[in-house]
């Protein structure tokens, strides 16, 4: 166990090195600086800027720069709001992701699981068809329509909500449900799917045969194996997530990790933009890891000691 959480973060180290690489490289490839739309700025003061910014050195020099700063966690000056740090916006940016992100995805699992156990129970029903079609509907409208549906209907048309900013609870709803939408769509075909499967197996009717209740049949015995590949895919479901915040955040004005995302690409802050993505890379690597210790802890058949073999 212990070798292989010590080859995972190693493997995890390496990854973020290769991201945090082809990010810089990447992004110092496109022509122009930062300080080109600058127009007030004569020459003079753009090469002062430049040398403040370390930008007048090699690329190769700017990169191990960047290196040992990362090390240090130290992601440096934001280049177009000079008073404050990365640090600093992360600092106030990532609470609120980071609520926004974890709702979106409890709301996505609750209610992706109770629809897809409600399908699978009444297989060719009227329910079945409901469910599924709503998942489809999930899945096939992107998020930002969803966000724009509902601001047009649920707050402009009705009144009911708030529609930007980031103050109550009530703001929360409807930049959490247009979030949601997709990944609850995904988890509800997979966990009907799934639980369509293990209703057939042997253990089921052994089960049903010893005269347990319809209750612990689904809940003890068959939900827990169903649930194993909604386990899988919830990695890329909290990817999913946290990149759709990107957009999210600018459309309800949250003032998210996201919006300073999306701000710094469009004036080139590369110290924005390189702490945000290390930021951003450090959190999905880690849930990735954490949803494969958790498999390996829903199903006792998979053991980590063989996977240090494999």
């Amino acid at each position: 166990m212990t070798t292989y959480i010590v080859k995972r973060l190693i493997a995890m180290l390496v990854t973020l090195w290769l991201i945090v690489t082809l990010t810089f490289f990447l992004m110092h490839s496109i022509p122009g600086s930062p300080f080109n739309e600058e127009r007030a700025t004569n020459e003079t003061v753009q090469r002062n800027l430049e040398k403040f910014y370390h930008l007048d050195k090699p690329l190769y020099v700017q990169y191990g720069m960047y290196l040992k700063s990362v090390a240090t966690l130290d992601f440096g000056p934001s280049i177009k709001k000079s008073s404050q740090t990365v640090n600093e916006m992360l600092g106030r940016g990532f609470p609120v992701s980071f609520e926004l992100g974890i709702v979106t995805l409890i709301v996505a699992v609750l209610s992706g699981i109770t629809l897809g156990v409600i399908a699978a129970l009444r297989h060719n029903g009227f329910i079945d068809y409901l469910a599924m079609t709503i998942a489809v509907l999930g899945i096939s409208i992107p998020n930002f329509v969803m966000a724009t549906l509902l601001i047009q209907q649920v707050a402009v048309n009705w009144g009911i909500l708030p529609v930007a900013t980031w103050v109550s609870p009530k703001h929360m709803i409807l930049p959490t449900l247009a979030l949601a939408t997709g990944p609850m769509a995904i988890i509800a075909r997979l966990t009907r799917a799934s639980m369509l499967e293990v209703l057939t197996q042997d253990y089921i009717r052994t089960a049903k045969a010893k005269g347990l209740s319809p209750v612990k049949i689904v809940f003890k015995h068959a939900l827990r194996n169903a649930l194993l590949p909604v386990v899988t895919v919830l990695g890329s479901l909290a990817a999913s997530i946290l990149t759709g915040t990107f957009v999210i955040e600018k459309i309800f004005a949250i003032p998210g990790m996201g919006k300073y995302f999306v701000e710094s690409i469009n004036q080139r802050d590369y110290p924005v933009i390189m702490g945000t993505t290390v930021f951003y890379s450090s959190i999905l690597i880690m849930m990735l890891f954490l949803v494969d210790i958790a498999y390996g802890i829903l199903d006792p058949r998979i053991k980590l000691h063989k996977k240090e073999a494999a």
